[in-house]
């Protein structure tokens, strides 16, 4: 039993007792008052009788005629006349009436008995007679118990306004246990709360300052291990003075670009280099070549917060070399972003930033995944090398292959429409298994496969950046979801799905998932929805949307997590289940002592707000080690488990 409903039961025992009390108290009085009142009344009336009769002691007729006259009134149990010595009765009056207004049981309890007086009539100085007057209680009764319903009837409305407002009372004044409640919860769910409203009380006021300094204390540990931890990543994969990546950040992601795998996509490798560095340098300065490197990775930075290339990564390797590696780009588009990466050059050069024509030359390299990350690099400096040879041309193309030769926008418009039309939608899923014991899977990762129109199932790498290019991205996260709700009918074990940068960013979208997670409360345990760390809508709208996915009954969790450490200090007010770490940050782990601390850097923030924390893409029995040893909850890779259909399905 709550301390709230304690304290009230305690406010009306105390009140049932003190008015029950009270009302027996006020019921006696009046009983001992009417008691005497009763004497009162009896012994005056036998003393007017007497007095009355005197003259008319040998009239008997007059004696009876005066005591009927005063019986008759109805105050009286019995009048009884006698004589002196001899006790003869010379006239007796009695009523046995009783009040039919009183309740028997109040009468008995009552126990309220006749009350009687006497007076002696003279004749002359002898005593002649007695006069025996009973005051009948039926009238003293009645006033009893109309007083007893009055007093109760105001004892009860006392006790029930006092009832009410000692309940307000305590309710209020406990409020703030309620607050501190939430708090403890909130930091379960990693959130700090601060009691913006201290009580006056002095007992809850110590408790809750004391409770707002805990959680501003552990909001400022937080804070400050997420900064050391921002700090190791930028040391560790960030370029000091464009703010892009740097040489180890992009050999890291090329290579893990160019792993076969569900996200693995066909692309280009953009490699651009200043013309002439040396000689700007000597001409110009070294504040303005620098202003030049910065101005690039600017326009660089530009590119990349464009629709759809979240998943590109632009990077300064050294002096004036900057790459840009862009998955999923076409053979049309790879020609677009040259141009737009030159106009962008040459408006530097019209403002002197570079006084070179061209300021930079550029080379553009197919790349598909399953080569090697030297072959690439080595094809996009042949391009490099021959834009640098054709001064007609600020940039060259080399196009060795193509993935998807002889399909266009509309070829893959078509059979993504009819596999989505159609339900050509297969479920792969890939487990995802505790770090401590390999045989506990923690969730199964859904993935996707569409049915090409000769019936071969595709990989998301492949169809993903044409459904995004046409737009589809939300349309397909709710197939997505409803195949998986389907499948958690039949196979009700947990699962997690991504979810795309579209339906992040689009309310009708966001409201439609809504709808169907509604819908579907059964499954709410079971399903954990991932958004992308890359795709992050602004704070206030992720937070938002965590709200509506919890108030749902379902989980956020959040992917690819790594690239944008400063977001770990918003995550203690989303409730996410868990965080997955991009598999950039765990290749090679074993071997990378940088790569190590940056992901005990993590560990160490999201422990301390018990935020379970998983690794992606665990290829080697080192990594899965190192990560053992680094206390990190869960890992899902290759060599955990390759994508695959549920097994017996």
């Amino acid at each position: 039993m709550s301390l709230l409903k304690q304290l009230f039961l305690a406010i009306c025992l105390f009140l049932v007792v003190a008015f029950t009390g009270s009302f027996i108290a006020g019921v006696e009085s009046s009983r001992e008052q009417l008691i005497s009142q009763l004497r009162s009344h009896a012994q005056d009336a036998a003393t007017a009788l007497g007095l009355s009769m005197t003259p008319h002691v040998d009239d008997p007729a007059m004696i009876e005629l005066m005591v009927s006259s005063i019986f008759d009134s109805g105050y009286f149990a019995s009048i009884r006349v006698v004589r002196i010595p001899s006790d003869e009765t010379i006239i007796e009056r009695r009523t046995t009436l009783a009040s039919d207004q009183v309740p028997s049981w109040f009468v008995e309890l009552v126990d309220l008995k006749p009350q009687g007086g006497d007076a002696l009539i003279m004749r002359g100085w002898d005593q002649a007679a007695r006069v025996e007057v009973l005051s009948h209680p039926q009238f003293a009764l009645a006033k009893l118990w109309d007083s007893a319903l009055g007093s109760l009837a105001w004892l009860l409305l006392c006790g029930l306004v006092s009832a009410v407002l000692g309940g307000w009372l305590l309710r209020t004044q406990l409020r703030p246990l309620d607050t501190m409640v939430q708090q403890a919860q909130a930091i379960t769910r990693r959130e700090f709360l601060t009691l913006p409203k201290v009580p006056r009380t002095p007992e809850l006021k110590r408790v809750v300052t004391a409770m707002n300094q805990m959680v501003a204390k552990l909001k400022t540990l937080f804070a400050e291990e997420a900064a050391r931890s921002e700090k190791l990543r930028t040391e560790a994969y960030q370029d000091s003075l464009t703010g892009l990546a740097n040489r180890r950040q992009f050999d890291i992601r090329l290579a893990n670009q160019l792993v076969v795998g569900e996200q693995s996509a066909d692309g280009y490798l953009l490699l651009l280099r200043v013309n002439d560095l040396g000689g700007l340098n000597q001409r110009l300065g070294g504040q303005r070549t620098d202003a030049l490197i910065g101005a690039i990775g600017e326009l660089l930075t530009r590119l990349l917060k464009q629709p759809n290339r979240a998943d590109w990564l632009a990077s300064r390797s050294r002096g004036g070399e900057f790459s840009l590696l862009a998955p999923g780009l076409g053979n049309e588009d790879a020609e677009l972003l040259a141009r737009e990466l030159h106009e962008g050059l040459e408006s530097l050069r019209q403002t002197a930033a570079s006084d070179c024509t061209p300021v930079a030359h550029m080379g553009i390299a197919a790349f598909r995944p399953g080569e090697e990350p030297a072959q690439v690099i080595g094809r996009a400096d042949q391009a490099l090398a021959q834009a640098q040879s054709d001064p007609s041309k600020p940039w060259t193309r080399l196009n060795d292959f193509n993935s998807q030769a002889g399909q266009g926008l509309h070829d893959w418009r078509a059979w993504i429409d009819n596999a989505l039309n159609k339900s050509k939608l297969q479920l792969y899923f890939q487990p995802v298994v505790e770090c401590a014991d390999l045989n506990n899977v923690l969730h199964h990762k859904v993935l996707a496969r569409l049915l090409d129109p000769q019936g071969e199932a595709i990989a998301a790498g492949r169809f993903l950046p044409w459904i995004e290019r046409l737009g589809w991205a939300a349309r397909f996260d709710l197939a997505m979801l409803e195949h998986s709700l389907a499948h958690l009918t039949q196979h009700p074990q947990p699962l997690a799905l991504s979810l795309s940068a579209a339906t992040l960013r689009e309310p009708d979208s966001q409201a439609r998932l809504l709808d169907i997670l509604k819908k579907h409360p059964q499954h709410a345990e079971l399903l954990t929805l991932e958004v992308d760390e890359r795709h992050l809508p602004p704070a206030a709208e992720l937070e938002a949307l965590s709200k509506s996915v919890r108030s749902a009954g379902f989980s956020l969790g959040l992917q690819h997590f790594g690239g944008r450490f400063s977001l770990i200090g918003n995550l203690t007010h989303l409730g996410l289940a868990y965080l997955k770490i991009d598999g950039t940050y765990i290749r090679a782990i074993d071997q990378e002592s940088d790569k190590r601390l940056f992901i005990e850097a993590i560990f160490r923030a999201t422990n301390s707000i018990d935020l379970p924390l998983m690794a992606e893409m665990v290829e080697t029995t080192g990594e899965l080690e190192a990560l053992k040893e680094l206390g990190i909850d869960g890992a899902m890779g290759r060599l955990i488990g390759a994508p695959a259909p549920w097994p017996g399905s």
